[in-house]
């Protein structure tokens, strides 16, 4: 059990003695990023920023942290938009910023072994020097780091071809909150009983802190198409994913979908030529991947034109560069752009590919009927089933609050089988309605998890549940 709460003084001093110097941030010390995360809650000042270097000062901080009952709450890039990485007044923030070696990357297994302070840019640009690549990318790619991907499970765009965060994973190493280490074993195969680093990823730094992962990477093609397809509905989506998946197998590196309502708004705020005019009830963003550039595209090429000949594209646009495929790729990579224009209530839903449609237009008349103004955008990564909302909570009526948006809406989910989160986690601000896509069994073993691995709760509490 924890000691007496030591005075701040004192237990700041106790944590200064463990770490080098100028490892230790309190007071005015403190820089703002580490006052808040990307929900928009607002800002908290914690404690003291402790800053280690290496797995042994984790352990040395929680160890010091769990004997005096001083809540901690890790912080990667800060990306998050669930309030996982909310600080706590009464607690210390666990910055794993120091931790940003990528110790090893090794081609002939296809595995990086790196620190979870790097950032997902890093290791991508790592990777791409010896030829190879990370499965999992997403937008805030230079900022994000690895151990919060891992903490939330994210996806991102790659995950139709290579899986989230989790499919990546052949060890982790983590420091539970008593300071004890769960040693790395980069192994592809391994059964010998519970497979521990699994529980911490989606934990959101509520059993612990991971320290350090062997990831699987992959050989990077040699080829790459981007298209932006105009099609007239969902329906039509369906049908050219399908398509593509039958030409181009294990081939699609990314499916994303964009409605007319988050075109639109891309359209009216963002400096970016925009090729299609009218704007499309639908547009898909695709990138395919191999090894033979003439080949690629010429099955590509023919792929689209049957989807014309079917009715299921109305135009389509192959990038002619590099340089016109990331002009395309910034019609969807604008989002954190579109935030400047809103006050955004984000969502981030995972439903069953084929009921996306039928959800969304379930979502509109459940907000239509309540606001009728409202302004909603909807995208996501369709080729996993993971549906993005953005509603501006600027549109609606006065007394109107990002709660009452978020009940209207997750309470569309039980009916359809869907969860509340496919890649962002649940924090603080998903937490009240986490009973929408999980049992009340479930609930319970995931608290008797928490309580057995970290029965003093110093670790990011009040986050996923009380």
């Amino acid at each position: 059990m924890p000691t007496a709460d030591p005075s701040p003084a004192a237990f700041l001093e106790s944590l200064r003695q463990v770490l080098p110097p100028g490892a230790l941030l309190a007071g005015a010390d403190i820089p703002e990023r580490h006052h808040q995360d990307w929900s928009g809650a607002g800002p908290v000042v914690p404690l003291a920023v402790a800053r280690p270097g290496s797995t042994e000062e984790i352990a040395a901080v929680l160890r010091l942290c769990n004997a005096h009952g001083v809540p901690v709450v890790p912080h990667g890039g800060l990306t998050g938009l669930a309030g996982a990485a909310q600080p706590l007044a009464r607690g210390i923030v666990l910055s794993l910023s120091r931790l940003n070696r990528i110790e090893r990357i090794d081609a002939a297994t296809c595995t990086v072994t790196v620190q979870a302070g790097a950032t997902l840019q890093a290791v991508q640009d790592a990777l791409a020097e010896q030829r190879l690549q990370f499965g999992v990318d997403l937008a805030p790619r230079g900022t994000c780091q690895i151990g919060g991907l891992l903490a939330c499970n994210a996806g991102g765009l790659g995950v139709i071809q290579y899986g989230t965060m989790r499919a990546q994973v052949l060890g982790l190493e983590c420091v539970l909150p008593n300071g004890d280490v769960l040693p790395l074993r980069a192994l592809p195969k391994n059964s010998t009983g519970y497979d521990l680093a699994q529980l911490f990823i989606g934990s959101e730094g509520t059993l612990g802190v991971i320290a350090r992962a062997a990831l699987k990477v992959f050989p990077a093609p040699t080829a790459r198409r981007t298209a932006l397809l105009a099609l007239p509905g969902f329906d039509a989506a369906l049908e050219v994913l399908t398509l593509l998946r039958r030409r181009l197998p294990q081939q699609i590196a990314a499916f994303e979908i964009m409605w007319d309502d988050f075109l639109g708004a891309v359209k009216r705020w963002i400096p970016v030529p925009f090729p299609f005019d009218p704007v499309p009830p639908v547009a898909a963003l695709i990138d395919v991947s191999g090894n033979d550039d003439d080949a690629l595209e010429q099955v590509l090429e023919d792929a689209l034109a049957e989807g014309m000949e079917r009715g299921w594209i109305g135009d389509a646009i192959i990038a002619a560069s590099l340089d016109q495929a990331a002009q395309l790729w910034q019609l969807r990579d604008c989002v954190a752009d579109l935030f400047t224009h809103m006050r955004p209530v984000n969502f981030d839903l995972s439903l069953p590919i084929p009921r996306i449609a039928e959800f969304r237009a379930a979502v509109q008349a459940a907000l239509a009927a309540r606001w009728p103004e409202h302004r909603a955008h909807y995208f996501g990564h369709i080729g996993d089933g993971n549906l993005h909302i953005i509603v501006d909570a600027a549109s609606l009526p006065a007394g109107a609050t990002a709660h009452d948006v978020e009940a209207a809406i997750y309470a569309e989910v039980p009916p359809f089988a869907g969860s509340i989160s496919a890649e962002h986690g649940i924090g603080t601000l998903k937490k009240p309605f986490l009973d929408a896509c999980r049992s009340a069994a479930e609930i319970d073993a995931m608290r008797a998890v928490k309580r057995a691995l970290d029965p003093n709760g110093i670790m990011n509490p009040g986050k996923i549940f009380d």
